[in-house]
């Protein structure tokens, strides 16, 4: 099978782990620019699982667009597992999604104006309860596009992995 073809199927498989769920998802992409979404939207069964996503390219956009804290920014960059955090807590308080997805990291092919390097990535998901779950990941020795699909495929990864536990029961 194609590279193609299984970004295809791991994006379906996110998708049909959604429906398995009846939950729907929202996304906060940086590094990816969009990409997260837009592989997602190929899915059958998108319109009904994905609500859509934000795109926050620059620290300014992370704070007016997502709330993510100036402080939080400042203390400890734009590429980290707080901010990540942040992102995936402000996507989801800002759409009625059940689960949010957040993407942070530096594609390449500098470092970026922190000094992280190329390939540095956090992911995040956050739900309506509980704490997220933040991932840190390390991407070396790849191109722009090489991280970028790693980082998206390392998402859904994280996405279905969350899915497939049982459901927390409230006390």
């Amino acid at each position: 099978m194609s590279a193609a073809g299984q970004e295809r199927d791991r994006a379906q498989r996110a998708l049909d782990a959604l429906a398995r769920r009846n939950a729907t998802l929202v996304v906060a992409e940086s590094c990816t620019a969009g990409r997260l979404a837009h592989r997602l939207s190929l899915g059958e069964g998108a319109a009904r699982r994905l609500h859509g996503g934000f795109v926050v390219y620059t620290k300014t956009q992370k704070t007016v667009a997502l709330a993510v804290p100036d402080e939080i920014l400042r203390s400890h960059g734009a590429v980290s597992c707080a901010v990540a955090a942040a992102m995936a807590q402000g996507a989801l308080a800002r759409s009625p999604a059940d689960v949010a997805l957040a993407i942070t990291g530096v594609a390449g092919p500098e470092p970026d104006e922190d000094g992280n390097p190329v390939g540095l990535v956090f992911i995040a998901l956050a739900r309506r309860r509980g704490a997220p779950r933040v991932v840190r990941h390390m991407f070396a020795g790849l191109d722009r596009d090489a991280v970028e699909c790693a980082a998206i495929d390392a998402a859904l990864a994280l996405l279905e992995a969350a899915l497939a536990a049982p459901l927390a029961r409230s006390a």
